[in-house]
């Protein structure tokens, strides 16, 4: 018998499944994120190859015939990757948004629109050609990503504590967070921000703290979730204005990926802002790299 490899690596996680020639999992395996553009490259590299090595480490000598690479960051780098690699079958690299792409498409056109660690729009047009839209990472944007949320709530609650906007429970939300004390001024607040040591992970873990006063009703962090969202969905609208021209938009299959648009109170706001007709995708994309796997000759 003959396995695949299928790993999805992103900014957060790198995860691994070995499966049979049926599409059953029979090995797993958690690493940390393998983002070039976070870990640089040597890291990545390292991170993956353990990986590759422990997912195959349960049977002795598995042949492998297939291993499909679903990577966050630099594709000309992964492709150079997985040309080096020797011992697991044909190797390649795509994009990190195909398993979600799958999940909310079962293979046919349309797109899916992801906000996780970082954010994108992919789409399948109906030539089978793959785009892919935004994911240009924290410096430029991401909207609705967990970053991009953290950013926006930090902005605004640092404007409550000097006192030019009305308070709200961001402010306190966003302070207690630093863990300065009550006492902390937005001096205090911004330095510890742009002192600490990892402010990406530090300012995306805000983003389930909004998401939970959005949720309880508060209408600062909610008009935040949805200004940050909204953005995003507005990139969706245009690539399927784009790639699917004549065609009813309500008739296009779109998934919404990611604890922050698949979060109720957030899509329910965005239904009302475009025809596409919204639906989560709620299986994990490790779930998707496996379909691909079983998918793959």
């Amino acid at each position: 018998m003959t396995y695949k490899i299928g790993v999805d690596g992103g900014g957060t996680k790198t995860e691994c499944i070995l499966v049979d020639a049926a599409g059953t999992i029979v090995a797993r395996h958690l690493a940390p994120g393998c983002n070039p553009n976070v870990v640089g490259p040597e890291q990545a590299r390292l991170i993956v190859t353990d990986a590759l090595v422990a997912v195959t480490s349960t049977l002795r000598a598995p042949p492998i015939s297939t291993t499909l690479l679903f990577m966050a960051g630099l594709p000309a780098f992964w492709s150079e990757f997985a040309a080096s690699l020797t011992g697991f079958g044909r190797v390649s690299a795509s994009l990190d948004s195909l398993p979600t792409l799958e999940l909310a498409t079962n293979g046919a056109p349309g797109l899916v629109v992801h906000a996780g660690t970082g954010s994108f729009v992919a789409a399948r047009s109906p030539d089978g050609a793959i785009h892919y839209a935004g994911g240009t990472g924290w410096r430029f944007g991401d909207p609705g990503s967990g970053y991009e949320l953290g950013r926006r709530a930090i902005s605004r609650a640092l404007l409550e504590l000097q006192g030019w906007m009305p308070p709200s429970r961001l402010g306190p939300t966003v302070r207690d967070h630093t863990q300065l004390g009550d006492a902390a001024d937005a001096r205090a607040v911004t330095r510890f921000f742009y002192s600490h040591a990892e402010p990406n992970r530090v300012i995306a873990a805000l983003a389930p703290s909004i998401l939970r006063l959005a949720a309880e009703g508060d209408h600062t962090a909610h008009q935040v979730v949805i200004e940050s969202a909204g953005e995003l969905l507005e990139l969706a609208n245009r690539v399927a204005a784009k790639l699917f021209p004549g065609t009813p938009l309500d008739t296009i299959p779109i998934g919404l990926s990611g604890a922050l648009l698949t979060n109720p109170t957030v899509a329910a706001a965005l239904a009302p802002r475009t025809p596409l007709p919204l639906k989560p995708v709620t299986e994990a994309p490790i779930e998707g790299v496996r379909r691909l796997l079983l998918r793959s000759v």
